[in-house]
């Protein structure tokens, strides 16, 4: 896919880009959004001739990686023949999506369905395969029961009619040929008729708008046409900014969108279709978070398959939909039907809400001792471990409306563990609350030394420290803190070993960078990320637009590796950055890592929006 480029440089012209922001609604879509909003997790599918050879979908030929001529030759080799539509609908249902998106036709214009269109080049006529595969695929998913997405590309670099062919070819100026556009347009209207009589859509996925403006499309149009058929079709953003929801690409947001109504498609490695050298894929553990990170924002997540020319599902992404079909089924009501979480300064993690709003849902993404959710003024009748109804957590809930849950009897998930704090009426969260006041020696004084480094970095992350001028030194030697007969000792011995992070360290990153608590150095260069208990696999970040000089363990020495995922060379948008800490060199109270960046600290918050580019 690789959607949504600011338009190449054409024969000197620079081109219009494309914008995100859905169109303002002018009516009331919640009853047809439903659905949809509720569904939480969709699955893309990513199949055409490109997986003869493996190589990018239609763009390769765009930007002349290869000429079109032996792109296309990939129909000779397109074959399907280990094709069983039935099972690619019980591995997607397996997985726990609520609907699939299938791409009918990319921007190199072969339609997978027998397109009677004008000049029309389809899979059924024109490849290996000699067979409509598009219609079977449709027919399972609908006595599945699952929604039904068609993904389209408005774009059509093969067709004689459409007007630009490569990066460096035009076939004509529409302005001088306007019938010539017109033709098309009635081609690709035409196309989506066929779509819509025979396979009568929940929902249509456009791509590739940003060649053309809204006039140009006929937009409003192909709008009317699509609601003749079906008055309730659910169209994505990418139609010229007239759309139901909004579609950010590969980077989970930090900020949640603003429409209500939003979904991030997502690849499992670098690519959308299938690439056979391409292993860069996330791990099971990787995708199962960020699907609940993109549930915790109010949002869904399309997940990308591609299956190869035979029809055959590559066995890394058969892996990742069974993994997150063992979760989904284990934590269904803490998915589907949820609402955006509470704000981070109330509870330093992921979670949602569910539509009654008497369900608190909170995602650990460690095995710990406990959690703490702060300014919290109704308390709940009960909390549980979803699918272990052995599991026992034990609640503290204080005057200054802190509510400490205990975890010390809970057998975790491998890879999200589930809390659900249940109540008799929707909670009430204080906005402003009142932060907690620990003097440091009342914390000094605590017998459990891990709450009591939880703590010292809460009120490091709200930029209150309580030791920089108490005694603490650089280097945790020599320290001069005050002492009494109930100080930890094993509270001191972690502050020594930390001084580094404490000294002189600030305010942390805000909301939906890290689900944790964090602080950063004096001259603003050095993150410190506090990591509790065990993680389930490598912690991450998010919108760090900084390149990372180093990673290490705080008080250790350790050196850590880091990997980055998402991060297009050509984009300033910053890929999501993955630590693997190794388990023996976590700090049985809190470890902390530092990660040394280039320069003083920059973040990203902008919207995430298409890919802009596909070089």
């Amino acid at each position: 896919m690789k959607s949504s480029l600011i338009k190449a440089v054409f024969l000197g012209l620079v081109f219009s880009a494309y914008h995100t922001d859905a169109q303002v609604q002018t009516v009331d879509n919640s009853k047809k959004m439903e659905w949809f909003k509720n569904a939480k997790l969709g699955i893309f599918i990513h199949w055409g001739i490109y997986s003869v050879n493996g190589i990018s979908e239609s763009w390769s030929f765009f930007n002349n990686y290869i000429n079109h001529e032996n792109y296309m030759k990939q129909l000779n080799g397109f074959s399907a023949s280990k094709y069983q539509p039935e099972q690619w609908v019980n591995l997607i249902k397996e997985s726990g999506a609520k609907y699939a998106v299938i791409t009918t036709k990319h921007h190199d214009g072969v339609s997978l369905w027998n397109s009677k269109a004008e000049k029309a080049i389809s899979i059924p006529q024109n490849s290996l395969a000699k067979k409509d595969i598009l219609s079977p695929f449709i027919s399972a998913i609908k006595k599945s029961g699952l929604k039904t997405g068609l993904y389209f590309s408005l774009p059509d670099w093969s067709h004689p009619y459409y007007d630009i062919n490569t990066r460096t070819k035009l076939r004509y100026e529409v302005k001088n040929n306007p019938t010539l556009w017109q033709n098309f347009i009635r081609y690709y209207q035409d196309q989506l008729n066929e779509l819509s009589t025979q396979y009568s859509p929940d929902l249509i996925w456009f791509d590739g708008n940003w060649e053309h403006t809204s006039e140009e499309w006929k937009t409003i149009q192909t709008i009317d046409l699509l609601r003749k058929h079906n008055t309730d079709i659910i169209i994505n953003s990418r139609l010229n900014n007239h759309g139901d929801y909004d579609t950010p690409e590969q980077g989970i947001p930090v900020i949640p969108p603003q429409n209500p109504y939003w979904e991030l498609c997502y690849t499992m490695n670098d690519s959308w279709g299938y690439q056979p050298y391409d292993k860069n894929y996330k791990t099971p553990n990787m995708i199962v978070r960020t699907l609940a990170d993109v549930i915790s924002m109010g949002g869904n997540l399309l997940l990308d398959i591609g299956p190869k020319s035979d029809g055959t599902i590559p066995e890394e992404q058969v892996e990742i939909l069974k993994n997150l079909g063992r979760w989904t089924s284990k934590n269904q009501q803490a998915i589907y039907e949820t609402t955006r979480g509470i704000p981070f300064d109330n509870y330093k993690g992921k979670s949602s809400l569910s539509t009654s709003k008497k369900s608190l849902f909170l995602y650990l993404e460690e095995a710990k001792n406990f959690t703490k959710i702060y300014g919290l003024a109704t308390q709940p009748l009960s909390v549980k471990i979803i699918g272990d109804p052995s599991a026992s957590v034990k609640v503290d809930y204080n005057p200054e409306k802190t509510l400490t849950l205990n975890f010390s009897k809970v057998k975790f998930d491998k890879d999200v563990t589930v809390a659900e704090l249940i109540f008799d009426a929707p909670p009430v969260f204080i906005k402003d609350f009142k932060k907690e006041e620990h003097s440091l020696v009342e914390i000094l004084n605590k017998k459990n030394a891990q709450e009591a480094a939880y703590d010292i970095a809460n009120t490091l992350n709200y930029d209150s420290n309580l030791l920089t001028h108490e005694g603490l030194t650089n280097d945790g030697l020599d320290m001069q803190i005050k002492k009494t007969p109930n100080t930890n000792p094993e509270t001191l011995e972690w502050i020594s070993k930390h001084a580094e992070a404490l000294f002189e360290t600030g305010k942390g990153l805000p909301a939906g960078h890290y689900p944790g608590m964090s602080a950063l150095s004096k001259d603003k260069q050095t993150l410190y990320l506090f990591v509790e208990g065990t993680p389930t696999g490598p912690i991450a970040l998010k919108g760090i637009k900084n390149d990372i000089s180093r990673i290490r363990i705080v008080g250790d020495g350790s050196m850590l590796s880091h990997t980055i995922y998402n991060k297009l060379y050509w984009s300033d948008r910053p890929g999501i950055i993955y630590i693997d800490i190794p388990k023996e060199r976590l700090d049985k109270q809190m470890t902390v890592i530092a990660v040394l960046l280039d320069k003083p600290l920059e973040l990203y918050r902008e919207n995430v929006g298409a890919i802009e580019n596909n070089l």
